[in-house]
């Protein structure tokens, strides 16, 4: 490795969070919500095939392709604000 990595590594501060539940209950919020809304803001959530999920009439019934990118995109935001919330000193 260059030396000037190492001389970088050693002078940036330690912001780290470490994991809790809280984190953890952060993220499965914001996959949930995201995945609530995805079946009713998705153009065509219905295309191919379909996701056993226990109670399809909240989840709107959606497809395998819809529901991984509504937790993509629950992930995306879960961290965010995780990040938001660790920088405002909450987490």
């Amino acid at each position: 490795m260059s030396s000037i990595l190492l001389v970088v590594q050693a002078t940036v501060p330690k912001t780290v969070t470490s994991w809790n539940w809280t984190i953890t209950g952060i993220i499965i919020g914001s996959c949930l919500l995201v995945l609530v809304l995805a079946g009713w803001s998705i153009s065509y959530p219905h295309v191919g095939r379909k996701m056993p999920l226990p109670f399809p009439a909240l989840f709107n019934n959606p497809s395998v392709a819809t529901f991984l990118a509504a937790m993509s995109f629950g992930h995306i935001i879960g961290v965010a604000a995780v990040l938001g919330l660790t920088n405002l000193g909450v987490l």
